[in-house]
């Protein structure tokens, strides 16, 4: 399939910022089912572009600006990416972490006694590893509500799992959790998702992958019960949302409003988020 994104990010502050450092992962990964035709990313303001790739194999675009006054600064990323299905198997991909590094709890993926309940019984009876995080997704997307405009904005899995409702970053972190607690590698991942001829949300998205023994990485969309297919476009990987953010950077104090626009299209129709 080939899927053309655009996103654009326009920073507002207040009072202007005489100093800007961002790091941005808006670079879709290439691996055997994606790669990308034409990828730009550029800045409205006069600094350079640096380019490198951080822990998790994500390639990072780094800017710096000291100086005069900064009101505004836009950030565009677009191009077209060309994806086959594999029923979320990840083929091909950069891996700088062996998958027992994604054992390890982070802030914002980490069981407790709850989740840890909740994976056992969800679990029970799995004939194997990969069936057990088929299970597991199969779970969570029955007794979570998938919610994107909620109001609250929970923290953590342990949070988002009290409440029994979520955006698909919440989603993701309880399975990651879940996937952790139970001994299976996991990772959080940050992309962009199609709408398909059904219809449903197009634009940015998150979901989970985690390590099936002689399989490798296999990406779950739990809003969505269903191992990624060739609507979704990878982009960042890391140990939960914080880390695998799109965006992160600093500004030296003051307010910054941020509006962002993204649009996903794929041959034959045109969608909008």
């Amino acid at each position: 399939m080939r899927i053309r994104i655009s996103h654009e990010i326009a920073h507002r502050y207040a009072p202007p910022a005489r100093m800007l450092i961002q790091n941005l992962r808006l670079t879709p990964h290439g691996f055997d089912s994606q790669y990308a035709i034409g990828w730009r990313i550029s800045i409205d303001i006069d600094s350079a572009l640096r380019q490198t790739d951080d822990a998790h194999g994500n390639v990072v675009s780094t800017f710096s600006h000291h100086g005069a006054p900064v009101e505004r600064l836009s950030v565009s990323a677009s191009g077209e990416i060309e994806t086959s299905d594999t029923a979320g198997v990840v083929h091909g991909a950069v891996e700088r972490l062996a998958p027992e590094m994604y054992l390890r709890e982070s802030p914002r993926a980490h069981a407790n006694g709850a989740l840890r309940d909740f994976a056992t019984e969800a679990t029970a009876g799995a004939a194997d590893p990969l069936d057990a995080l088929h299970r597991l997704m199969r779970e969570l997307h029955r007794v979570m509500a998938f919610d994107p405009f909620k109001p609250d904005d929970p923290e953590s899995a342990v949070e988002a799992f009290a409440l029994r409702r979520g955006r698909a970053r919440d989603f993701a972190h309880i399975f990651i959790a879940c996937a952790r607690f139970l001994n299976l590698p996991a990772r959080f991942i940050r992309g962009y998702r199609a709408a398909d001829e059904a219809g449903g949300e197009p634009g940015a998205h998150a979901w989970a992958e985690a390590y099936a023994p002689k399989l490798g990485w296999v990406a779950f969309d739990p809003t969505a019960c269903i191992c990624a297919d060739d609507r979704y476009v990878r982009v960042v990987v890391g140990f939960d949302g914080q880390d695998g953010a799109f965006v992160r950077g600093s500004h030296g104090g003051g307010e910054d409003a941020v509006e962002t626009a993204i649009k996903v299209e794929q041959a034959g129709f045109q969608t909008q988020a």
